[in-house]
This record gives C-alpha cells, sequence and structure tokens, in this order.
C-alpha cells in the first residue's frame, strides 16, 4: 500500500524479521511483555516520536484492550480496529452474551450473567440440565474452566472455575452454559466500515484444538453446508450493522446437530485469517487498514464469492509428542513453495526464537479447488518444509491430516485430544 511502517519490539526480538523489515524500529523495553509488548505509555511514546499515523494492534497482546485503544485515540492517533466500546462490551464475555441475545444471535442455554453464589449455581444446573460448563467471565485460553457432569460435581467445579479464573484474569466471575459433548468450533469473519457497510466472508472450521488452542484451521468447513452458511452468515452480519462494529472480527460459534450457539466475538485480527483470504481473495489487513483510514468498503455482499479450499497448520516450536516448547536456533530453514501454497513466517536461517513468547514459529496455508486438492497440496507442502535446529509440530500434521476421520471431515472439538494420546 505504500505506507512507511515501523516496528516496535523487545530486547529479546531486536533480529525478528518484523524488525529487519519495517522502515524503522523502536526498541520499547526488556523481554518480559509486561515490560515491552503491554507496556502502553512504550508504545504511544514510540508512535510520537516517529510520527506514526496510526497504531495496528497486531494479534495478540493489546489488541482486544479496550483502554489501550482509548489511549491511541486520546493521543491523535488512528486505532486500526474496532472502538474502545466495542472492544470492552466484547471483552467481557457475560455482556458479550447479553449483546448477542440482544441483537439476536443464537446462544447456548445458560446463566442470564455472572452466577453469584452457590444457590444460584444450583438452581441454574437444574434449569439447564446436566452437564454444564462453569467458564470465566473475563476468560480465554480454556483457563477458569470447569465442566459438571452430575449435580454432585458442581460445587467443587464452581469453586475451582472461580479459582483460577480470579489467579489468571484477577476477576472471579463466572458464567454457566450447557455443555455440548461433540460440538465443531465455527468462526464467521465479520468485516465492517465506518459508514454502515458490512460483510460476512464465510467461515472458519477450528475445531482441531488442543487445550483449547487451535491446532489447524480450513474453509469452508466440511460439516456446513451453502444454506446453513449464508444462514449463519447473515445473522453475523446482521448483528453487526445494528451494533454499529468497525473493522474485522470474528464471531465463534459451537455447531452441533445443526445448531448454532455463540460462544464469543474476537474483535481483531485472526491467526487463522489467511485461509478466509484464500478462499475470497481478499488482504484482510489491507481491508482493515483501509476502514481505519475511514474508506468504505470496495465490494458488497454479493461480490463476496467463496472458491475453493484451504487449509491452514500451526507450525509451533515444540516438541511434536511431549508439546513441550522448543526454543533455540534455526539453523535451516526452507519454506515450501509452489501453486497454491504460501507461508507466512518470520524465521530464517540463524535466528533464535526467544523463549518468553508464543511459539508459533510459521503457518503454512494451502488452497486448492476441492478440499482433496488442498489436502494433497498440504502433503506435499509438508515433506517439503525444512526446519532444523529446533524441533517443530510439522510431524503431528502430517500424521493428523493421514488420520481417516480427519479425511472424511468428521472430527470435533475433542477429536484432537484424543487423537494425540493414542
Amino acid at each position: 500500500m505504500g505506507i512507511r511502517t515501523v516496528a516496535v519490539h523487545s530486547t529479546a526480538d531486536a533480529d525478528a524479521m518484523h524488525v529487519r523489515l519495517a522502515d524503522e524500529s523502536v526498541c520499547i523495553g526488556p523481554p518480559p511483555s509486561r515490560d515491552s509488548y503491554l507496556n502502553m505509555p512504550a508504545i504511544i511514546s514510540a508512535a510520537t516520536i516517529t510520527g506514526a499515523d496510526a497504531i495496528h494492534p497486531g494479534i495478540g497482546f493489546l489488541s482486544e484492550n479496550a483502554r489501550f485503544a482509548q489511549m491511541v485515540e486520546e493521543h491523535g492517533f488512528v486505532f486500526i480496529g474496532p472502538s474502545p466500546e466495542h472492544l470492552a462490551l466484547m471483552g467481557d464475555k457475560v455482556q458479550a452474551k447479553d449483546a448477542a441475545i440482544r441483537f439476536e444471535i443464537p446462544v447456548v442455554p445458560g446463566s442470564e450473567g455472572e452466577i453469584r453464589g452457590e444457590a444460584e449455581a444450583l438452581a441454574c444446573a437444574r434449569k439447564v440440565g446436566f452437564p454444564v460448563l462453569i467458564k470465566a467471565a473475563a476468560g480465554g485460553g480454556g483457563k477458569g474452566m470447569r465442566v459438571a457432569n452430575v449435580e454432585a460435581e458442581l460445587m467443587p467445579a464452581y469453586s475451582m472455575a472461580r479459582s483460577e479464573a480470579m489467579k489468571a484474569f484477577g476477576n472471579d466471575a463466572v458464567y454457566m452454559e450447557k455443555y455440548l459433548s461433540h460440538p465443531r468450533h465455527i468462526e464467521i469473519q465479520i468485516l465492517a466500515d465506518n459508514h454502515g457497510n458490512v460483510v460476512h466472508l464465510g467461515e472458519r472450521d477450528c475445531s482441531l484444538q488442543r487445550r483449547h488452542q487451535k491446532v489447524l484451521e480450513e474453509a469452508p468447513s466440511p460439516a456446513l453446508n451453502a444454506k446453513q452458511r449464508a444462514h449463519i452468515g447473515g445473522i453475523a452480519a446482521d448483528a453487526m450493522t445494528k451494533m454499529g462494529y468497525r473493522s474485522l472480527g470474528t464471531i465463534e460459534f459451537l455447531f452441533q446437530d445443526g445448531e448454532f450457539y455463540f460462544i464469543e466475538m474476537n474483535t481483531r485480527l485472526q491467526v487463522e485469517h489467511p485461509v478466509t483470504e484464500m478462499i475470497t481473495g481478499l488482504d484482510l489487513v489491507r481491508e482493515q487498514i483501509r476502514v481505519g483510514s475511514g474508506a468504505p468498503l470496495g465490494f458488497t455482499q454479493n461480490d463476496v464469492v467463496i472458491s475453493g479450499h484451504s487449509i491452514e497448520c500451526r507450525i509451533n516450536a515444540e516438541d511434536p509428542e511431549t508439546f513441550l516448547p522448543s526454543p533455540g536456533k534455526v539453523v535451516d530453514f526452507h519454506a515450501p513453495g509452489g501453486l497454491g501454497v504460501r507461508v507466512d513466517s518470520a524465521l530464517y536461517g540463524g535466528y533464535r526464537i526467544p523463549p518468553q513468547y508464543d511459539s508459533l514459529a510459521a503457518k503454512l496455508i494451502v488452497h486448492g479447488k476441492s478440499r482433496n486438492e488442498c489436502l494433497m497440496r498440504l502433503r506435499r507442502a509438508l515433506e517439503e518444509m525444512v526446519i532444523t535446529g529446533i524441533k517443530t509440530s510439522t510431524p503431528l500434521h502430517q500424521r493428523l491430516i493421514a488420520a481417516p476421520d480427519f479425511l472424511n471431515g468428521e472430527y470435533d472439538i475433542r477429536w484432537l485430544e484424543k487423537f494425540v494420546a493414542r
């Protein structure tokens, strides 16, 4: 787009690829994220001294922090994302569920808000019916979640969920939902501008998860047909129109027995956004920046065409058997190529992966005219990928895409845990 960029980084990331490729870079602190990537004044100072116009919050750390977005705007910068009000609304899961009900998005049966006390927990569980899931209101990443299959398990689960929530988020508020036994994780990608235009860009199937962390994503979902896709996409787009939402957003659902149930909304760019780009031909980051600049969408819902199939494998710097992190020096790195193959990565030969941050090392994204063609290309691309000096999850993906259940598209959010335990 011809826009000059400034990269901020910690001392641990001084040699990172984004630092080397940016027009300018500013060190904002030492390795601990609280002293660098979560240091709001340091980031604002970096934008000020470099004369930046806008701040893109990325995909982690402060990307969904309403206070940071407000600080960015108060200092005269454009926040490339939703409004602080929408970040705050959808960042609290109880409020987000209330908003979903208000905007006519289907939700999992459960409490109307925070569960206040054991008596209320018991009454709600009996109304919803066992099994139930108790979840942290300020949660994420699987923390502060407990299942109670029968009444005798409810109070211990309630207490443990509150305790975990307080330790992880500094907030012990919890709420309750019906526990679904075999759901898929389906998310709808939304794009909205400042002029009331909203489109959905189809769905992504993110059901392959380990400990609530996504491992592989594909689009479209093998579980949905065109009618279901249009139905839930329309509901999501209508809700965002009523909300007055702007920028990218992802509305996440559980899907079981033909029914969709709202989980949460991610008010940022997703790690798995490339699979949507591959099937729509749209550059989501470019569109996000255009919307941030005040430009209207350059297309309507009728212009969005889903073409072919795409799969993304998250290549993590970790042992494929034990899942222990494997930071260290990358000796050799060869990215696969060819028609329909894309690799998003910050790796290069000689780069040292720091131990302080997420283990995601590369994203291998493959596109084909059909799911079968996509899988054939993915199998070849995984064989072609070379990363030496560290352990990676590549062998896990090779096992995974050869499994009959995966090949047939017959999996749910609990399938991968059982698969890796074999």
